[in-house]
């Protein structure tokens, strides 16, 4: 990847972090984005130390129209140019659909589909402009199959999935790839906000085949993917497998699986 700035939302833990750890470790300077300001600027400082990168901070909730513009507008005031933008913030929810929250499906539906697609929006436009750039869309391997007891997630994952594979094919001709990051589940603190850590696919020790990965081992494939133009990026071998083998069995089989590891 030509050297550039990466902005990377949900920064302040997780994929996000790492993610944005990584880009300053290969030099990119970083804008890092999320509500909680005293951990992005702690964020920022060490990576501006530990790298000697350009480092910046913004603070702002995306959960709406109004905070993705601010976010945009923020950063032309301040003059950068985001060469590598990392879709990264979303959230989670499980139980009964009838049961759960309705807001807070709702603001998930804003960070996990309304997000990605306005700001992919925003900034592809200014790097067609200048002829490069790449988006990182955080989806998931829940992308490839319907998820009862956790769907609002499932079908935004799949959104995510599908949106990155088509512009992937329109932004060829504009120098601008798009790339779609599924991993599994990840040893972040999701889980816990997303309310299924105790079923199987937020148990460690209860997923069988389902080992959770680390943010660096995916964040290091997302970023490797987005530099060789990949168009998905499914890290470990046996969510490769788990991932190919969704598309052989038939839908009431996996949606019948995922059912079981989310209740």
């Amino acid at each position: 990847m030509q050297q550039g700035t990466a902005l990377v939302t949900g920064a302040s833990t997780g994929i996000g972090a790492e993610l944005a750890r990584q880009f300053a470790e290969r030099s990119h300077d970083v804008v890092l984005v999320a509500r909680r300001e005293a951990k992005l600027r702690q964020a920022a400082d060490t990576y501006a130390a530990r790298y000697g990168v350009e480092t910046h901070v913004v603070a702002q909730d995306l959960a709406s129209r109004e905070g993705r513009t601010a976010l945009y507008d923020e950063v032309q005031e301040r003059g950068l140019q985001i060469d590598y933008l990392v879709n990264n913030v979303g959230i989670g929810t499980q139980g009964h659909f009838l049961d759960t929250d309705l807001d807070q499906e709702l603001t998930q539906v804003e960070l996990n589909v309304a997000t990605p697609t306005h700001l992919t929006k925003l900034f592809g436009r200014d790097m067609r402009e200048r002829g490069h750039g790449g988006v990182l869309n955080v989806a998931s391997t829940a992308a490839f199959q319907p998820g009862p007891f956790m769907a609002v997630y499932y079908a935004s994952k799949s959104y995510a999935l599908s949106l990155s594979e088509a512009l992937h094919e329109e932004f060829d001709d504009d120098g601008v790839t798009v790339t779609a990051l599924c991993p599994g589940p990840v040893e972040t603190e999701f889980q816990e906000r997303a309310g299924n850590d105790d079923v199987p696919i937020g148990d460690p020790d209860a997923g069988g085949l389902l080992r959770w990965q680390t943010p660096d081992e995916v964040a290091e494939a997302g970023i490797s993917g987005l530099a060789n133009g990949t168009a998905v990026v499914v890290p470990g071998i046996e969510y490769k497998l788990l991932s190919g083998l969704t598309k052989l069995l038939p839908r009431s089989v996996t949606r019948r699986l995922a059912a079981d590891l989310n209740h």
